[in-house]
């Protein structure tokens, strides 16, 4: 993959994390740090659609389930419980 130089501005506080994520060796450079982070958000804005329409399924599923005579510490328990499963 072709490389492209760019030029970037940052604040101070910025520049110190930055700085910081290279001390602590988790990043050889800058440009592996910035790299980094435009792949998280490329990742997050492409996952974005797919949970939204996760949530609207739950959300309608659940509106279509009723009422329930669980209690409402019943319902988190399962929720905590459902939430550590594997997603399949």
């Amino acid at each position: 993959m072709g490389m492209v130089k760019k030029s970037i501005s940052v604040t101070d506080q910025q520049d110190g994390w930055i700085r910081a994520q290279i001390e602590a060796g988790y990043f050889g450079n800058v440009s592996e740090v910035i790299r980094e982070l435009i792949r998280e958000r490329q990742i997050r804005e492409q996952e974005t659609p797919a949970e939204i329409e996760a949530i609207r399924t739950a959300l309608i599923e659940g509106e279509k389930s009723g009422f329930s005579d669980r209690s409402v510490d019943e319902i988190w328990k399962e929720a905590r419980h459902r939430h550590r499963l594997p997603h399949a």
